[in-house]
């Protein structure tokens, strides 16, 4: 038995159809990618990068190997690539710094123990507050050894590592028997032989290596450091923009199911709701899938019925780049949607309550292109660029911390002459390895995700125009 679509579906897919695609790419961009185009030494490499890596793509759908002028091409741009980053003036520090910690042991072992330290100094803390917390102080008996809890708390309120740990083991060795209970004890014990503490211990020593500091310079350069007041005030700005996006996108679905509602002439028959979030009931794998939807367009599956149907989910982004970097995500999204039920109804948390959504709505859910565009839209608020970047950040960054591109990076470094050559192990990869599939193809997903975005102005004037000629 056919499915019964929602009575103005066809509305939906003419506001679809004639909305304006601001942010859509062509289909390839061939002023650039034939013969005698401008691939020389001062085109834009990433540019460069995108036409060369598309191109490849397109050879190996026709079953064609790349021919050896595009991997010249290719490993000639990223060489150009890698200068610019590496340059002192105007470089990119993000690289400069991957470069130093590719080359220097000492850097390597900061990296890694600076990338646990916060869960080290829980732990520190942990055993600290479980022996020595000032409840704890309050409570003994013996003057000397309120003392000795003080000075333990003091010190690791005050991240003083070495102290600390000079600290534990001079009680160890010197306390009386007054102090030994064998709680505090073996929590003294306990600290002085924490690997957490050891490691916050070396992260110190670290720190006062020359080129450590040169790896943390250029780090800072790259912005606030994670958990400072800058960064914390940063994350309130994004915050904000995201949570703006998210009301500019549903300010523009309620318009529509205004729109949708005139048309029926049923004022309850569509709604708009946020936030919804996906119920544990569905089965199949939620790891690493849209888990929560920022907008979604439902219609109610009868007349007073208190089920509804999926019409249109949508997602709010504050820029191309975020979008691009989400669509894997939305994609294990829909298929997790789409292995609904068909014949169960589901309850979804919103920010207006909670929704029952017919398993056969979600059921109907398709991640083909042709089914995609139907079926999810990215609004977005910002204009559109004059000249989109046709390398996404992902990939831009992808190849320039392979380890082919940090050695070429490392020789200039020192000042020694760079092969573009010494690249062409990374066009290897490129063409056949799994991992660099994202890359290969990061074309066509740049193409579509800029196909599914629309901005919130030109979705309302759609909305507006549809069904009026």
């Amino acid at each position: 038995m056919a499915k019964r679509a929602p009575p103005d579906s066809t509305l939906i897919g003419e506001t679809l159809r004639i909305v304006d695609r601001r942010y859509r790419l062509p289909p390839f961009v061939g002023a650039l990618a034939g013969p005698g185009s401008d691939s020389g030494p001062d085109s834009d490499p990433q540019t460069e990068l995108a036409l060369v890596i598309e191109q490849a793509r397109r050879a190996g759908e026709r079953g064609d190997a790349p021919d050896v002028a595009l991997e010249t091409r290719f490993t000639g741009a990223l060489a150009r690539l890698i200068h610019k980053a590496m340059k002192k003036d105007g470089g990119d520090p993000a690289v400069q710094a991957m470069v130093l910690r590719h080359r220097a042991v000492q850097v390597r072992e900061y990296a890694s123990l600076s990338a646990h330290a916060d869960r080290d100094r829980r732990a520190v803390n942990a055993i600290v507050n479980r022996i020595a917390h000032p409840a704890k102080q309050q409570r003994a008996a013996a003057e000397q050894q309120r003392k000795a809890m003080g000075r333990l708390h003091a010190l690791a309120t005050a991240a003083s590592w070495p102290e600390l740990h000079a600290e534990a083991l001079r009680l160890l060795a010197t306390s009386p028997k007054t102090m030994s209970e064998p709680a505090f004890e073996n929590g003294l014990t306990e600290l002085a032989g924490h690997p957490a503490l050891e490691h916050l211990q070396r992260l110190g020593i670290l720190a006062s290596d020359e080129s450590v500091q040169r790896y943390q310079k250029l780090w800072n350069r790259q912005g606030p450091r994670s958990g400072s007041s800058k960064a914390i005030a940063q994350g309130a700005v994004s915050q904000r923009r995201g949570a703006a996006v998210e009301a500019s996108a549903a300010r523009a679905f309620e318009a529509w199911a205004r729109r949708l509602n005139e048309a029926e002439g049923e004022r309850a028959a569509y709604r708009v709701v946020t936030s919804m979030r996906v119920p544990a009931s569905i089965p199949g794998a939620s790891g690493r899938a849209k888990a929560e939807w920022d907008v979604v367009l439902l219609h109610r599956a009868g007349a007073g019925a208190p089920q509804w149907d999926i019409c249109l989910l949508a997602e709010a982004k504050a820029s191309v780049d975020a979008a691009a970097t989400d669509l894997p995500r939305l994609l294990r999204g829909l298929r997790l949607l789409a292995g609904a039920d068909g014949s169960a109804v589901y309850s979804f948390q919103t920010q207006q309550g909670t929704v029952h959504v017919r398993g056969a709505s979600l059921a109907r859910l398709r991640t083909d292109k042709s089914s995609l565009a139907s079926a999810v839209l990215y609004c977005c608020d910002v204009p559109a660029e004059e000249s989109p970047r046709l390398l996404s950040s992902a990939s831009r960054m992808q190849l320039l911390s392979a380890h082919a591109s940090l050695d070429f990076a490392g020789a200039l470094a020192d000042g020694h002459h760079a092969d573009s050559r010494a690249l062409a192990l990374l066009w290897d990869d490129l063409m056949k390895a799994p991992e660099w599939k994202g890359v290969l193809h990061q074309y066509a997903t740049l193409r579509e995700v800029r196909q599914l975005m629309v901005h919130t102005d030109d979705l309302l004037a759609a909305i507006d125009n549809a069904g009026r000629t």
